[in-house]
């Protein structure tokens, strides 16, 4: 496997920092090369501090919002304002309007401001609110995808930038060890509530094989919970199927990681 860049950062503040500046720069660049970018953010506990930093000064007016798109690499099948959800997150920080209802409006008062056109979530709690299944709230995501002509690699979507965070389990996504997710042709699909992993909610996911073809990964973790899972990641034995966030390991790869996530690593 190749080896991605590795950033070893002090601490998890350093890390959201380091990884919003590559946000910034990565979608700016896009942007001025290609005239649109197409990022897929995260969720769980990683992105709120990058949210944070994303707002600050030097960051927030970096990014033409207006020529970007924000996709979700997977969400929890719950409502949009259930706390468990990855949208919500943003909504709450980045855009700083305190309600799921505003990522469906057309303004945006406070820090960012971004085209409703532009924001693409898993509409779970549309699909709950009607009685869709999860699988059906997927099936729409990956039409929306379709319908959005991203450029394709041996017929997958090609973002120009996947964030990702890291289960303790190796997952990336909602894509577990032995997930079903490796033998699908779907660019989305619902995933079973894991049974190991908290929470034990089903999900909805892209397709592990965007992180392949991805102008660009992005992996940020933190703390020293994370450092077992991160030594096992980079070790000699690669097998994404067990052991996902093996996907990571190729060129135009980045993790950004603090020293106690780093402390299992070779120097």
């Amino acid at each position: 496997m190749n080896a991605p860049e590795v950033i070893v950062v002090p601490d998890a503040t350093a890390a959201a920092t380091r990884a919003a500046e590559l946000i910034t720069d990565t979608l700016r660049g896009a942007v001025a090369d290609r005239g649109r970018a197409d990022w897929a953010t995260t969720g769980g506990s990683t992105p709120a501090g990058i949210y944070q930093a994303m707002r600050g000064p030097g960051l927030r007016d970096g990014i033409p919002w207006e020529s970007v798109h924000t996709w979700w690499g997977d969400d929890r099948f719950v409502p949009g304002d259930h706390p468990l959800s990855n949208v919500r997150t943003f909504d709450d920080i980045l855009l700083e309007a305190g309600s799921w209802e505003s990522v469906h409006s057309e303004t945006h008062r406070d820090n960012v401001r971004i085209p409703v056109a532009n924001l693409h979530p898993f509409r779970t709690g549309e699909a709950l609110g009607v009685g869709q299944s999860a699988a059906t709230c997927a099936a729409e995501l990956a039409a929306e995808l379709r319908e959005a002509e991203l450029p394709e690699v041996d017929d997958w979507p090609v973002f120009d930038l996947i964030l990702l965070g890291l289960g303790s389990d190796g997952h990336i996504l909602s894509v577990f060890p032995g997930s079903p997710a490796f033998e699908s042709a779907r660019w989305a699909l619902a995933i079973p509530a894991p049974t190991h992993i908290e929470p034990h909610v089903e999900r909805v996911t892209l397709n592990p094989a965007v992180v392949r073809v991805a102008r660009r990964v992005l992996v940020v973790a933190h703390g020293a919970a994370k450092a077992d899972v991160i030594a096992r990641t980079f070790g000699p034995d690669p097998d994404p199927v067990a052991l996902p966030a093996q996907l990571t390991l190729r060129e135009g790869s980045t993790w950004v990681i603090d020293q106690a996530a780093a402390a299992q690593l070779p120097r």
